[in-house]
């Protein structure tokens, strides 16, 4: 335990100096979105309205709790209050992800996840609101085999911050838990949307905020127009929504393209949910990183904060031991490794599509595809292929039955609420 702890420290140090600007990465300085937009954001809120007039806020109401909470310690300025902030979410998220991994037929392979994932982003980190919203989606997913209406209402609470949380809920298992769940969700969102909206004039501005986006040079789509830049496509890359994206020639239509297939993806998901028929402990993490895998890489943005949302789901997943999400929570870490190299570092070869930028954005890109593609077939193969005849795995390995139900006398608890003895997971741009 004394181990993850220090290195934990010590890299959470790195960051803060980071941040603080003590030390500095090569490249663009990743900490203007706090000291400057977050802060303009602040000044805005602070009034009672929305950032009507801006085209850069384009998050759910929520957001608004994130932007103003350094305002919760007056006696720093706004960037070093959101800093300290950040790595306090940061410490809790650690704190609990050990004390998961401690749990019978858990171990600490999560914990060690995170401890190393985060800082493998370099400063981005913590210059975002990101690390906040995937705090909130790992407290819920921990949360979900014990108290699935606190995980319903965190997992609400995190969409209002910033969407993707909402995932979340597809991967609960059916009966009680999922009734409890989704319940507590739809009245906890359906709350904060009536009060933001009575509250806050533009509250509801965010669902057609990214309408006209372009493509984002570093999400998967972007690679046809690195590409088609070397033989003469006659687009531009331009500030535009609050990052650098391509605009031009067929932009619309790679757009519609990667829309399209983050509908084939939320199908994928229902057809997963309706035919899954087997259970272990670590489905519901294993499922929330699989379908947030497969959301990140056919958005039409992959901002470099995005990897802490996959760092965070993917640290859940394999605290269980029963999970097979190995080998695609190691392709994120080493995706978040290079996406530290293409943002900061070497941006400016990205934005010029020089041959060291379309490297790295095929590499990063290609280990997200590769880590979203055997993430979701693992899941599928786990949950789905079969029939496979119900049986106990060795103690610590959790008890595989369908749809979670576990014998009510060996697990002391209601049939569909899987128990502690069986591994259960304890207490969510640019």
């Amino acid at each position: 335990m004394r181990l993850p702890v220090a290195v934990w420290i010590a890299t959470r140090a790195a960051l803060l100096l980071c941040v603080l600007k003590v030390f500095t990465l090569p490249g663009p300085d990743v900490t203007t979105d706090v000291s400057m937009i977050y802060h303009g954001w602040y000044e805005v809120l602070s009034t009672g309205n929305f950032p009507q007039d801006d085209v850069t806020w384009q998050y759910p109401p929520g957001a608004a709790l994130a932007v103003l909470s350094p305002g919760l310690l007056p006696f720093l300025d706004y960037a070093s209050a959101f800093f300290a902030l950040v790595c306090a979410a940061d410490a809790v998220t650690f704190g609990l992800l050990l004390r998961a991994g401690r749990r019978p037929g858990n171990r600490l392979a999560g914990a060690w996840c995170w401890v190393v994932g985060v800082p493998l982003l370099g400063p981005t980190a913590y210059a975002r609101y990101d690390l906040m919203v995937t705090a909130v989606a790992v407290v819920s997913l921990l949360a979900l085999a014990r108290r699935p209406r606190v995980a319903g209402a965190l997992a609400a609470f995190g969409a209002m911050l910033k969407v993707w949380p909402a995932l979340l809920l597809l991967s609960t298992p059916r009966g009680r838990a999922t009734r409890r769940a989704w319940l507590t969700a739809c009245g906890t969102a359906l709350a904060l949307l009536l009060g933001f909206a009575l509250t806050m004039p533009g509250a509801l501005d965010f669902l057609t905020a990214q309408r006209d986006r372009g493509v984002e040079i570093e999400s998967v789509g972007a690679l046809v127009f690195h590409i088609a830049r070397q033989f003469g496509w006659e687009g531009q890359v331009l500030f535009h929504y609050g990052s650098l994206e391509f605009l031009g020639p067929q932009v619309s239509l790679v757009g519609n393209v990667s829309l399209a297939l983050s509908v084939l993806s939320f199908g994928w998901l229902l057809v997963w949910r309706l035919r899954s028929v087997e259970w272990t402990a670590s489905t519901p993490a294993d499922a929330a990183f699989a379908g947030v895998l497969l959301f990140t890489v056919t958005s039409r943005v992959i901002s470099p904060q995005y990897l802490v949302w996959l760092v965070g789901l993917a640290a859940v997943a394999v605290t269980a031991r029963a999970s097979r999400q190995r080998l695609p929570a190691l392709l994120v870490l080493l995706a978040t490794l290079v996406t530290v190299l293409e943002f900061p570092v070497w941006f400016a070869h990205v934005v010029a599509s020089d041959s060291l930028g379309v490297t790295l954005m095929v590499l990063r890109n290609g280990l997200l595809v590769a880590a979203a593609l055997l993430s979701a077939t693992r899941l599928w193969q786990d949950t789905v292929s079969g029939p496979r005849p119900r049986r106990a795995h060795r103690a610590g390995h959790g008890t595989r039955t369908a749809w979670g139900a576990e014998p009510a006398a060996a697990a002391g608890t209601a049939p569909d609420e899987p128990s502690e003895s069986a591994g259960a997971l304890a207490e969510t741009g640019r």
